[in-house]
């Protein structure tokens, strides 16, 4: 067999260097001239971007919707600053921070949802399944029915309350470490009792106390204001990008722990980082919003899907709890005529019948017990 082993000339190595290759599923690519080498997946950026417009279609027609029904065309108008001025108040002041909590709440559970299923490598992990959200809202209805609240409101509640369940959950799945397996085990423990705590709570109270507290319980987004929002997208602009740059790190722990410490990644670092991004995320999504049913385990599990990958895409999951959660508050909004449901209402009904698929499939795969 004749091979030619010619040298490449000195003025083609750039050139052969920058020259992507080409698989079915990604695009790999390395330049010399900046230093940079990535892999591009045509298949995700094409649902990315799908995603995108369908999102923003999606917000649009919420902010649309109401009392005085404005055209699509008035909306996208006034979202830029054009329009007049009557358009503009009812969109920017009474109408713009529903729609924006729905979208920045929707983004904040399915990448957190896609960090802890990505970490855990269990596709039922998340923080409805993971004592999280339940934690957040054992705290409110405490604050609420008991007054433990000390004019904290029902959002720093609901911050700590996250925050101390995960804490629970962390230390004790520590055994030398953690694994994925033990946290998502101790994790359901713990949701259990965080629900028991909230119904005997719930039982106790009166009946204005409980009423107010259900009302958070199943995920509103009626009423909300700028001063509800801007903490969520403070929280985001610094978790977000820490969560693309713990990426490669995640992508070695699927390769197993062993492995991973001998490609030099802190493993039990990496995973107290993901945790703790994915704990803020959806902590300050749940103040914002209440703990919103299903969208931080279904999103991950559907953008997954959609973009063929092996793990969860977290921003393609983001994008997919924003979408889950825009049209789960227009069905909300639409569904009852004269009554206003909460979005966790409509979420859950959407996002059970997926959770009922997984465990079907885990059975079938002979993983489900």
């Amino acid at each position: 067999m004749k091979t030619d082993l010619a040298p490449v000339p000195d003025h083609e190595e750039p050139l052969r260097r920058a020259r992507p290759r080409r698989s079915v599923a990604r695009i790999t690519f390395r330049l010399p001239v900046p230093p940079v080498s990535g892999v591009l997946r045509p298949r995700l950026l094409g649902v990315s971007l799908a995603l995108s417009g369908l999102t923003f279609l999606a917000f649009c027609v919420v902010v649309s919707v109401g009392d005085i029904a404005l055209p699509l065309s008035e909306v996208v108008r006034a979202l830029f600053g054009g329009g007049d001025p009557g358009t503009e108040l009812i969109v920017h002041e009474l109408r713009l921070p529903r729609a924006m909590a729905g979208l920045l709440v929707g983004i904040a559970f399915g990448v957190s949802g896609a960090l802890l299923q990505t970490m855990t490598l269990n596709p039922l992990a998340s923080p409805d399944m993971m004592g999280i959200t339940q934690g957040a809202g054992a705290a409110v209805v405490a604050g609420i029915v008991l007054g433990w609240d000390g004019g904290l409101g029902t959002q720093t509640l609901g911050l700590l309350g996250a925050l101390g369940a995960a804490a629970v959950v962390y230390v004790l799945a520590w055994k030398r470490g953690t694994t994925g397996y033990r946290i998502v085990l101790v994790g359901v423990g713990v949701a259990w009792i965080c629900t028991s705590c909230t119904d005997y709570l719930m039982a106790r109270g009166q009946r204005f106390q409980a009423q107010s507290a259900l009302g958070w319980l199943v995920g509103n987004l009626n009423g909300r204001t700028w001063d509800q929002i801007t903490p969520l997208a403070y929280a985001m602009a610094v978790l977000l990008p820490a969560a693309v740059l713990l990426g490669r790190q995640m992508r070695t722990l699927q390769l197993g722990d062993d492995v991973a410490l001998g490609l030099g990644t802190r493993v039990q670092i990496v995973r107290v980082s993901v945790l703790l991004i994915s704990v803020g995320l959806v902590a300050f999504g749940t103040a914002t919003a209440g703990p919103i049913a299903f969208v931080a385990l279904a999103a991950p599990q559907v953008a997954q899907r959609l973009a063929g990958t092996a793990v969860p895409p977290p921003i393609a999951a983001g994008l997919t709890g924003a979408l889950m959660v825009l049209v789960s508050d227009l069905i909300a909004r639409k569904l009852v005529p004269d009554t206003e449901l909460p979005v966790g209402v409509v979420s859950g009904v959407l996002g059970a019948p997926v959770l009922l698929w997984l465990l079907v499939r885990a059975n079938r795969a002979g993983s489900g017990g």
